[in-house]
């Protein structure tokens, strides 16, 4: 199976959480499907939420949500520094305030990076979408989040993978449900033995969009180098060595 692999990669990223307080805007701790999608959409062209209308959907997820990704962190242990950045806005319909000048508290991620998979199938848009990128050519600029946080895309490539069955650990992150992680136990009489360093990142991550207000559909997602028992069916793929999980 042929897959496109790109490194992404950026300054700092801000992929907005609905949640928020008075004072300051929360992102997401890794990038995630949905924005990965509108990535590609500004590819080949597709619009975004500005132009969606009456539509349902706004046309990059409508036509590419079908496609299968993976994405490995490449920041340690998958965890990425955050910073509040403080700044001013300062249009006229901003603030209600005298002035009309907001001040605007946001968590940015600085300097992250992954590596993307998209997973060659059937989907109407996936020959531009290789083509284009293999090019270098995109009809948007692309952005981690907000267009203040501009996207580098380098090391772009076909790669083959190889779809497995079943595997004892996952070098991608991955949906928490389908997978029981194993707790290392010490043999005492195991002269050998050597502790592992055990890590693992979790977080709810969006999946997918609700169709009545498009608001994010989120899951747990797991990233570790910890043993895993495999409970339920899904998209698995080995490249060289890496264990990936599509969804």
């Amino acid at each position: 199976m042929k897959a496109l692999k790109f490194t992404l990669s950026g300054e700092t990223a801000f992929f907005k959480k609905p949640d928020a307080n008075t004072y300051l805007y929360f992102t997401y701790g890794n990038i995630h499907k949905v924005a990965v999608l509108g990535i590609l959409g500004a590819a080949i062209g597709l619009e975004g939420y500005n132009f969606q209308g009456k539509q349902q959907f706004p046309q990059f997820y409508s036509e590419l949500n079908t496609l299968n990704i993976s994405i490995v962190p490449r920041n340690e242990r998958g965890y990425i520094p955050k910073k509040v950045q403080v700044f001013n806005n300062s249009v006229g319909y901003a603030s209600q305030e005298l002035g009309g000048n907001l001040i605007v508290k946001e968590q940015w991620l600085e300097k992250p990076v992954w590596d993307i998979y998209i997973l060659k199938d059937d989907n109407k848009n996936i020959e531009k979408i290789f083509d284009n990128l293999l090019n270098s050519s995109f009809v948007y600029m692309p952005y981690l989040g907000k267009n203040d946080h501009y996207a580098n895309i380098t090391d772009i490539e076909i790669v083959e993978l190889e779809e497995i069955s079943n595997c004892e650990e996952v070098n991608s992150l991955f949906i928490k449900d389908y997978f029981e992680i194993k707790k290392e136990e010490k043999n005492i009489f195991d002269l050998s033995f050597q502790h592992k360093d055990n890590w693992k990142y979790e977080e709810r991550l969006p999946i997918a969009l609700e169709r009545q207000e498009n608001q994010y559909i989120t899951v747990p997602f797991v990233f570790t180098n910890m043993k895993v028992n495999l409970k339920d069916s899904c998209k698995l793929f080995l490249e060289d060595e890496k264990v990936l999980f599509f969804f």
